[in-house]
């Protein structure tokens, strides 16, 4: 459980389980002056990976706590929310993150997502505009966009063998050394900026009774699509960051992408020296790029 000053763990029952958030509800955020259904509504969502959760926004989103009402929630099959004992669908995805939505949120929100999950946000504002007032995008990708199809890649289709794939799991995602070395060598540029805390909440979540469902189900590629057959379709006003040393998916097809839609996406920008999850490998200046299209862009 994430211990953030301020922050609690609640929940929600959805259709799929129970789906856990945080969210600020008393000192030093709680302000009697202002009612909490005054502030727009921020909702960050984590994007995907062995040991994913909300942690991954922990350190950015308290900085918006004073003006905006936060939702930060673990996703289905990650963290501390609900973990399916069968293989997850991309429907999984489209259809729980609209119901959060709508079981959390007054009216349309302001919504942070990330790499995967980003790109089903870019597909569910599509299909449900009504639920968003914009969005702020790290990395979003459906990894196999362009025609580029993952499942093909030599990991998925080590990952789909029966029995290698939990041998896998055990051995190279649910340990503390196995998580290091995916942050040190895949996911941060820079691998000295993953420390202790980072590998610790990872491992909590990786560790969870049945987690290797989700995870398995994302390295094999079972959640993946071709974003660039939908993204022309996005009508709300939309900001994308992209780190620069991102392994999976490089700058280049975040601009392929934000290109097809220049009236929706109103700002791409590379975070030089980052991979794919700027928020926490330096949060701050992702805190700043973050407040600037709040106060410009999307406006």
């Amino acid at each position: 459980m994430l211990d953030i000053p301020g922050f609690s763990q609640q929940s929600l029952n959805l259709s799929l389980g129970k789906m856990v958030y945080y969210t600020a509800d008393r000192a030093p955020w709680h302000c009697e002056e202002v009612e909490e259904k005054e502030r727009p509504t921020l909702v960050f969502l984590h994007g995907f990976g062995g040991g994913s959760s909300a942690y991954e926004w922990s350190k950015v989103y308290p900085a918006f706590a004073h003006e905006y009402r936060i939702l930060a929630p673990d996703l289905i099959g990650w963290g501390e929310s609900s973990h399916l004992e069968r293989n997850y669908l991309i429907d999984d995805y489209l259809s729980s993150i609209p119901e959060f939505l709508e079981s959390s949120c007054d009216g349309p929100a302001i919504v942070i997502a990330s790499s995967l999950t980003a790109a089903f946000v870019i597909r569910v504002a599509i299909a449900r505009p009504e639920l968003f007032k914009s969005l702020i995008l790290t990395t979003p990708a459906g990894l196999s966009d362009f025609g580029e199809n993952y499942t093909r890649s030599f990991f998925a289709q080590l990952v789909s063998t029966p029995i290698l794939d939990r041998f896998i799991y055990d051995f190279g995602v649910a340990n503390e050394l196995g998580i290091r070395n995916f942050l040190e060598q895949r996911q941060f540029a820079r691998p000295e900026r993953v420390y202790p805390e980072i590998v610790s909440a990872y491992l909590e979540s990786a560790k969870q009774p049945n987690a290797e469902y989700s995870a398995l189900s994302f390295v094999r590629g079972d959640l993946c699509f071709d974003l660039s057959e939908y993204i022309e379709q996005l009508t709300i006003p939309t900001a994308i960051l992209w780190g620069q040393k991102s392994q999976f998916t490089g700058p280049e097809i975040g601009r392929r992408l934000a290109q097809m839609n220049p009236t929706a996406i109103k700002a791409f920008q590379v975070i030089e020296e980052v991979g794919l999850t700027p928020q926490l490998e330096l949060p701050a200046v992702t805190i700043g790029l973050i407040r600037r299209f709040l106060n410009s862009e999307l406006a």
